[in-house]
């Protein structure tokens, strides 16, 4: 997740054991560069790159944690922008990130012991000419594609959201609490664009309580999540809910603005980071604290996923067929394992999911990651 003060500590437990194993699954890609993969070595304290540039095009780097902290990496472009990141690395862990970089400049590297906050910044340099965007064939499609996907999501979560704000302030709270899921759905489908976006435009969104540092100002879902379900409403509940509807205003101005272009490399990569945060922070039950709505997250998450793979699917068609079908196959197997926790069009309360089912669901999730990792080497054609 981007932001200045994100973290998320690991929770030990059975799920979070799961999740381990899920990490272990890895993409397998080569980079375009000549020079071959950037290693990258980290563990709580340093962050070391084997080279500190590469040349235009796509970039690989292979991020081995020797620490004792879960972690994660990034790769930052012009105005902190997210342009790649890879989340979850756990204690000797190695994980492969593929990063389109398609103009000569000044990027910046960070590892994230423990997810938090800025991170350990290296300077990289991009060197060589500029790349033109692909703007024929499969790869033009999946972007168009998927950016009519991302358009359709922010235009559902803006309307969505006015009537959860017009709900708040109204003083209609079951109103609000039955919104609330609805509305997220829109949000966790393409939460990787989100938090590609500076300014902690995500953060603003979506910082969960447990997040925050000294002195930061809370606002987004999570906060009018506990007004509404833990305790009650505040004096600003009605200003916070007021910026929750200026901070999706501005997500869906940079989706729409002329500049914002889609590259099916992230697309490919956004499919996995929608399933780390299921197991980060759904299965384990810290997203939705208060409302315990979790399951809506999960599932919007997986929705997101599928859709992802979809757009870039004629590609992985022509390059490796019977990866899309094992694909289709997990996709089916964690769907029909969803569907015993729906209820009519929601999602049951997720305290009320038993720790063992909590670990079948992850076991779903890691079948599944095994398989969407390696999406984004596909499209990087290797």
């Amino acid at each position: 997740m981007k932001g200045r003060v994100l973290v998320r500590y690991p929770v030990v437990s059975i799920a979070a054991v799961m999740t381990a194993s899920l990490l272990l699954a890895s993409c397998t890609s080569k980079s375009d560069s000549d020079a071959g993969d950037i290693n990258v070595t980290t563990d709580d304290s340093t962050c070391s790159l084997s080279r500190d540039s590469a040349a235009t095009g796509t970039v690989t780097f292979q991020v081995t944690n020797n620490g004792t902290k879960v972690t994660e990496f990034y790769v930052y472009g012009i105005g902190d922008r997210v342009i790649g990141e890879v989340e979850n690395i756990g204690p000797g862990l190695t994980r492969k990130l593929i990063v389109p970089v398609s103009d000569p400049g000044a990027y910046q590297a960070a590892c994230k012991p423990g997810m938090i906050g800025d991170g350990i910044r290296k300077d990289f340099t991009v060197t060589g000419t500029a790349q033109t965007r692909d703007e024929t064939g499969k790869l033009a499609d999946a972007a168009a594609g998927y950016k009519r996907y991302l358009t359709s999501q922010v235009t559902a979560l803006q309307d969505t959201a006015k009537i959860f704000v017009a709900s708040i302030k109204s003083g209609d709270i079951d109103g609000a609490k039955a919104q609330y899921p609805r509305t997220r759905t829109y949000y966790e489908r393409i939460e990787p664009v989100a938090e590609s976006f500076p300014n902690d435009l995500d953060p603003r969104l979506d910082l969960r309580e447990a997040d925050l540092a000294a002195g930061d100002k809370w606002t987004g879902f999570h906060r009018l999540e506990k007004d509404l379900w833990a305790q009650g409403v505040k004096p600003d509940t009605n200003q916070i809910a007021d910026q929750l509807l200026a901070d999706i205003a501005e997500l869906v101005a940079g989706i729409n603005a002329a500049d914002f272009a889609v590259d099916p490399l992230q697309v490919a990569g956004g499919a996995q980071t929608l399933l780390d945060e299921i197991a980060r922070t759904k299965i384990t039950g810290e997203e939705d604290l208060f409302s315990h709505t979790d399951l809506w997250d999960f599932q919007a998450n997986v929705d997101g996923s599928q859709a992802a793979i979809a757009s870039v699917r004629p590609i992985l068609d022509e390059r490796n067929a019977e990866l899309g079908k094992q694909i289709d196959r997990r996709f089916a197997e964690l769907d029909a394992e969803l569907a015993e926790y729906r209820r009519g069009d929601g999602q049951v309360s997720y305290d009320t999911v038993t720790e063992q089912q909590r670990v079948e669901l992850a076991r779903r999730i890691d079948a599944l990651s095994a398989v969407v990792s390696q999406v984004q080497g596909v499209v990087a054609g290797s």
